[in-house]
């Protein structure tokens, strides 16, 4: 199993910035960012996978960057330039292949608000 702790939400202005954090028990096969808003579906923001491949959201490119710490098993995501539209709960998934099998763990999720 892979235990995800993750860290860095808050209370920004419009315009601020935020680095996530989330630390991971071991290594994974992918690393994913996702956001829910209130009223809303959860929202894939961006993934890391362990070839190096970055993927992001169009809602997000150009503001936000994911980037992984080998050593450490953590994952960040850098949000600048951030917009009352980012304002959701945040979750850290990873993923793990297991011979033929994937197993999915989540964090426990940390609070984002831009306010207006």
């Amino acid at each position: 199993q892979v235990q995800l702790v993750e860290s860095g939400g808050g209370l920004v202005q419009v315009g601020g910035s935020l680095r996530l954090s989330c630390a991971a028990s071991r290594s994974v096969y992918r690393h994913g960012w996702y956001r829910r808003a209130p009223g809303k579906q959860r929202e894939w923001v961006a993934s890391f996978t362990s070839g190096g491949i970055t993927n992001y959201a169009d809602s997000v490119k150009g503001r936000f960057t994911i980037s992984r710490d080998n050593a450490q098993n953590t994952v960040y995501l850098q949000m600048n330039s951030l917009k009352p539209e980012d304002t959701a709960v945040y979750y850290c998934n990873a993923r793990i292949l297991e011979r033929t099998l994937m197993y999915d763990y989540w964090g426990q999720g940390t609070q984002v608000t831009v306010s207006s």
